[in-house]
């Protein structure tokens, strides 16, 4: 017999009152996501699985404990989150969320991915078994995201091929450049086509896509969408067969504006997620807890409310044996003592307890890292010469307006100042210089551009940290400081620097690809505390996520201006467009 009929045997058995179960949470009023009921039972558990819901006290257990009537709910699933833009490695991620109650998550890993490629995926996948939650993984579609911009990896389907017989890969993750699959472009299908023979999930990317477009989405069988950012867009992807996954991160925030759209009927077709949000906000408030206690603030019945963040994000990515208390699922649970707060006040993986009043039960596993990975920052020596926007025929140029704390920007054309034929960043106007620098292959391209809304009265911030190329970003109210900020990138590796008047003010090294750092969660979040104290030295009035909001800059797959290594991008006609109009 092998171990898994043994086990099986076993939990039958214990269902019976054959045998003595491992554990038993008593006195628990369990949530009911099939029927939005709340019952008063035991938790029985078996090798890991719920065998019974106990109402009468029939059963004993090796272990106990009393609910004391407390609410106990499934685990918390995130239906799509970048573990990278966390900051953290999976295995570290997984002590900051657990304590929050959710116990699965599904990540894309596009971000190392594009510095790394298949090394990158192998990283995340090995880092994540060392996680006490479960982590499972959707395959870049898009790596680079264009073909308009200078990625540190490309990811052919020959190269996704290999990794969709892992066990803990779930299917194709979210498909960005939606003109490849409109004009059917073979290397976009060849990948669609493997996820859906290995009978695998493919995510969707349908930022400003109209209602025909995500027809032809639905067409080449893109299951999800998580970029609504009105309730009309949200509805109109479930009537066209999709899972919306409403996102609240750190810098796209569309639960309030979504929650309109779910109601009675359509709701099993609704699920939460991350996509984005930094460590600091994540020990603060969590992810999906967070998105539950929001939606019931906003007037939706709690057991709803569970029912999204539990079974509708299992069984979305066909995750079968999670997402519910009942038997034959898995013992993930998560005790609360108000529900309207959702505050986890213990965690259950697996019918072991790992987490209670915010703190994990279990040690910490070391992370081990590539050493390439470790390595990736490249940067060609930049000089003011390389900085430097000529303007021939005038003053009027594209600019690009930040929307705050959302990943969209505005296209506007304005006059900007311009001295000796070069344009002059203006902090009355505020009317900053933008840059991206291409730093894996030392191919020593740059995009300039010209940025509002930022408001830096000094100095200048720079990152590796932009999506989805991750090359290096800076923004600068003068050159000397913006030079100064690119040159401690290069030493640091990677990460986050703010500059003011030559000197260093922050900084925040993330060495594992410049995404990721191995310290500890608590040491990030002081680092990322030091990085927002010193960027309100350069605006004192700042008061959105100034960090996230920059990091998207480079995104050239969401409208409508976007900066890449190679030239300011115009999302609408996905052509490049001169700074100077």
């Amino acid at each position: 017999m092998t171990v898994k009929q043994q086990q099986l045997t076993q939990n039958i058995l214990t269902s019976q009152g054959a045998l003595e179960a491992d554990f038993i949470l008593r006195n628990a009023q369990v949530a009911d996501v099939f029927t939005l009921t709340w019952k008063k039972a035991d938790i029985v558990v078996k090798n890991g699985q719920i065998v019974a819901l106990d109402t009468q006290h029939r059963f004993t257990a090796k272990h106990e404990e009393d609910a004391a009537g407390s609410y106990v709910v499934p685990g918390f699933i995130d239906g799509h989150i970048h573990i990278e833009s966390s900051m953290l490695t999976p295995a570290e991620f997984s002590r900051v969320l657990l304590p929050h109650g959710i116990t699965t998550v599904i990540t894309d890993p596009h971000e190392i991915s594009n510095v790394a490629g298949a090394e990158g995926i192998q990283f995340m996948l090995d880092d994540a078994k060392k996680a006490d939650m479960d982590i499972f993984v959707m395959l870049p579609s898009s790596v680079p995201g264009t073909s308009f911009e200078n990625a540190g990896a490309t990811l052919a389907a020959q190269d996704l091929a290999p990794f969709f017989a892992h066990e803990d890969v779930r299917g194709l993750a979210e498909v960005m450049d939606f003109p490849a699959v409109l004009n059917g472009e073979a290397g976009m299908l060849e990948k669609i086509l493997l996820a859906q023979q290995a009978n695998l999930v493919i995510d969707g990317h349908c930022a400003g896509l109209n209602s025909a477009q995500i027809t032809g989405y639905r067409a080449a069988g893109i299951h999800t969408d998580h970029e609504c950012v009105t309730a009309a867009e949200a509805l109109d992807r479930v009537e066209q067969g999709m899972y919306v996954l409403i996102r609240e991160g750190s810098a796209a925030k569309n639960l309030r504006d979504l929650l309109p759209a779910v109601n009675a009927t359509n709701a099993r077709r609704f699920g939460f997620c991350t996509d984005d949000k930094y460590v600091d906000e994540l020990m603060d408030e969590g992810s999906i807890n967070f998105d539950i206690a929001m939606a019931i603030e906003e007037g939706m019945e709690p057991l709803q409310a569970i029912q999204l963040a539990t079974i509708n994000a299992a069984e979305c990515y066909r995750l079968y044996d999670r997402g519910v208390l009942a038997p034959g699922y898995k013992a993930d649970f998560v005790l609360v003592e108000d529900i309207k707060e959702m505050r986890a006040k213990a965690v259950w993986k697996n019918g072991v307890k790992v987490a209670e009043n915010g703190e994990m039960l279990t040690a910490r596993k070391a992370t081990e890292v590539p050493a390439h990975i470790h390595k990736s920052v490249h940067l060609p020596n930049v000089t003011k010469d390389m900085l430097a926007i000529p303007f021939t025929k005038g003053t009027k140029a594209n600019v690009m307006e930040i929307v705050p704390n959302q990943l969209i920007t505005n296209h506007l054309v304005l006059d900007v100042p311009v001295k000796d034929g070069v344009f002059v960043p203006s902090v009355e106007q505020d009317l900053l210089k933008l840059a991206v620098i291409e730093r894996h292959h030392n191919l020593h391209t740059t995009g300039l551009g010209i940025i509002k809304g930022f408001g830096l009265q000094k100095g200048a911030v720079a990152t590796t940290v932009a999506h989805d190329s991750h090359n290096a970003l800076v923004v600068g109210t003068n050159d000397e400081d913006m030079l100064v900020a690119l040159e401690r990138i290069q030493e640091i590796q990677g990460g986050f620097v703010i500059v003011a008047d030559g000197a260093i003010l922050a900084e925040m090294p993330l060495t594992i690809g410049g995404l990721m750092t191995d310290a500890t969660a608590d040491i990030a979040k002081e680092q990322l505390a030091s990085l927002h104290l010193a960027l309100h030295q350069l605006n004192p009035t700042l008061d959105y996520h100034f960090l996230l909001t920059f990091s998207f800059v480079a995104l050239p797959v969401i409208p409508a201006l976007k900066l890449t290594d190679t030239g300011l991008f115009d999302v609408s006609t996905f052509k490049h467009i001169s700074v100077e109009v």
